[in-house]
């Protein structure tokens, strides 16, 4: 897990500036890199030398937040914060962490930012998990080794998860299905219905609105079955 995360501050109004450059000093998991007037004056050094987390107003003379987002690398994510309601929705268009309005009290910028060190600790896993191939799992007090590649599929069962591989095994593990639905890389893992991760190239066959491995059938619900649907298009000879 991530324990600090390097940020920047864009506004062009001094006072509000200096009120996101207060709360993120005092922010222990915070490393502010810099305070920008302006987009244009950010440009070079955030291009050059990306953050992780930029706290960004959106009405800027010469270029707004929203079109400086677009252009920033990918792995920054973004906090608007801003005196205008009206674009919130366009936000989520550059996948915006947070859309904060002025003035911008601490509790709400503090929010953000947890939301932000949340979301870089699930894509460090996520990263971790596809690179070395396993996991470990707590399972009769004892930590068992996972290898990706031979999970068929997880089963959520309240409190609990199943984990079915290709030898026939079964692991249970105290754990939270959303959690781990979150850590396991996609799309090479899918949630296809409430009770139910799938290893998405493990699965034999597609019958009617099942996953097929052997004899078992899993459900896919209209809540996952577009992101089903979309994995198998991208695979099908045609």
């Amino acid at each position: 897990m991530t324990n600090q995360l390097t940020c920047a501050v864009i506004d062009d109004e001094p006072l509000a500036a200096a009120l996101l450059k207060s709360y993120a000093e005092k922010t222990p998991f915070l490393h502010l890199i810099g305070t920008y007037g302006s987009a244009l004056e950010a440009m070079k050094e955030l291009r050059d030398n990306p953050v992780n987390l930029l706290f960004l107003d959106i009405q800027m003379p010469e270029l707004s937040g929203i079109e400086f987002a677009k252009i920033l690398p990918r792995e920054t994510k973004i906090v608007f914060t801003t005196a205008f309601q009206q674009y919130a929705i366009e936000s989520y268009s550059v996948s915006a962490i947070d859309y904060l309005l002025k003035p911008v009290a601490y509790e709400d910028f503090l929010r953000a930012a947890n939301k932000a060190l949340d979301w870089f600790s699930v894509a460090i896993k996520q990263e971790t998990y596809a690179r070395d191939r396993f996991m470990f799992v707590k399972s009769d007090y004892k930590l068992m080794r996972i290898d990706l590649d031979d999970i068929l599929y997880i089963e959520g069962l309240k409190d609990y998860v199943r984990i079915y591989l290709s030898d026939g095994q079964k692991v249970m593990s105290l754990m939270n299905m959303k959690k781990l639905e979150d850590y396991l890389p996609r799309p090479e893992f899918l949630r296809t219905h409430r009770s139910y991760i799938v290893h998405m190239p493990r699965a034999a066959a597609v019958d009617r609105l099942r996953i097929v491995f052997g004899d078992q059938y899993i459900p896919i619900s209209d809540s996952y079955k577009d992101d089903v649907q979309q994995y198998f298009d991208s695979h099908i000879l045609s």
